[in-house]
């Protein structure tokens, strides 16, 4: 895994699951900026060393039979592999952020033996040419929903899959595997989402602008806040727009402007995303604001804009996945932070609203777990998604 640069930002799933996911040849490190970063609350069970244990594992670590780059057009060469069986039902991961790439942990939600399974990562990300950490004002060309959408059927052509029989995606992820399935609703089969995020207005507010996850760590939050308060020279107008001050600072042509910014913004996320916070790996990452700078950018970059979805488009677009049948499996941690439980929610409803069979749409929610598909509890639950969709695949 050193071998190769596999960043991350919204979910940051996989600091979580490995802490040498951003090991890199050339990454240098630096004491970590902790300034804004909220304490995290207690494990007294040890739970970050010792997790509860569930009945679903994933699958073995399993090496890629097929990799390339494709071009696909604005500058960008995206890096893809295939894993498993080569003959296998054909299975696709999207990974979160946006920015946040694959790594060797994203094959192991599928079984090898009866899925072809296809990673890569999108736009600006992880091997994908440009990358953000390298190049970052080339890698935000045609960096956009709808050109994301079309890579994925690029890189189905690519492949020669006929239909993906399962589309996976987490969190940014869900965002994208949603909006694949309402553009090509004949190409896919069954869809597994973790943590839904429908970028409906009051979810990015809730995230980024209105404070809506000081209800549940009131630090990370004020935090989050203070950074741009401390280093602002108008704070009456930027209360009134953090993404965009933050956005500033984040393309400002101070290099230690850039790194603070990049580590509180992180530094937010990280501390919210998982039930369990380990400090040591905040401090860790924290540590590299050079590598975490683009991928905040990025994320701002989709923020700002809405990410480059109508709005409700998500949710008034369910009835094309209806009549094409899809079989649709969620998967959300009932105390997740960053990607709110309601939204789970009004996509069930919506699903079963426009047709969808009791038994084509099933919702779990996984209690104690938060955000991160590192969580035991949300890991079972999507390993056991995709087994059961075995039985309807076959």
């Amino acid at each position: 895994i050193s071998r190769y640069r596999y960043p991350a930002v919204l979910l940051l799933s996989f600091i979580f699951s490995r802490s040498s996911a951003f090991a890199t040849p050339n990454m240098s490190s630096s004491k970590a900026d902790l300034t804004y970063i909220s304490k995290p609350a207690s494990d007294a069970s040890n739970q970050i060393n010792n997790p509860v244990t569930y009945p679903q594992s994933m699958y073995p670590d399993i090496e890629p039979t097929k990799s390339g780059l494709l071009n696909v057009g604005d500058g960008h060469q995206l890096y893809y592999e295939e894993c498993g069986n080569p003959d296998g039902v054909p299975a696709i991961f999207l990974h979160g952020g946006p920015g946040g790439g694959c790594d060797e942990r994203s094959r192991t939600f599928f079984d090898p033996a009866f899925y072809k399974i296809v990673l890569f990562d999108q736009r600006g990300s992880g091997r994908s040419i440009p990358n953000a950490s390298d190049e970052l004002e080339l890698s935000l060309v045609g960096n956009t929903t709808p050109k994301l959408v079309s890579d994925i059927e690029a890189i189905r052509k690519e492949l020669g899959v006929d239909k993906w029989g399962v589309v996976l995606g987490g969190s940014w992820g869900s965002t994208l595997a949603l909006a694949y399935a309402q553009a090509h609703p004949d190409k896919c089969r069954c869809i597994l989402l973790r943590g839904v995020f429908l970028f409906t207005p009051d979810e990015v507010s809730y995230l980024f602008c209105n404070g809506g996850t000081y209800g549940q760590n009131p630090e990370a939050w004020e935090s989050y806040c203070q950074y741009i308060e401390d280093t602002s020279s108008d704070w009456s107008r930027e209360k009134t727009n953090l993404l965009g001050a933050y956005s500033s600072r984040l393309h400002s042509d101070d290099v230690a402007t850039r790194e603070a910014a990049a580590a509180a913004f992180v530094g937010y996320e990280l501390s919210i995303s998982k039930t369990f916070i380990d400090p040591s790996i905040i401090e860790k990452y924290l540590g590299t604001p050079s590598v975490l700078i683009p991928f905040a950018v990025m994320e701002v970059h989709y923020m700002i804009n809405a990410g480059f979805v109508k709005r409700g488009q998500l949710l008034d677009n369910v009835q094309c996945m209806a009549d094409h049948k899809h079989r649709v499996s969620i998967v959300h941690g009932r105390n997740d932070y960053v990607c709110q439980p309601q939204a789970a929610w009004r996509l069930t409803k919506a699903l079963k609203q426009a047709g969808c069979p009791d038994e084509d749409v099933e919702l779990e929610f996984v209690s104690g777990a938060g955000h991160s598909d590192s969580e035991p509890g949300l890991a079972d639950a999507m390993v056991r998604a995709t087994d059961r969709f075995r039985d309807v695949l076959k």
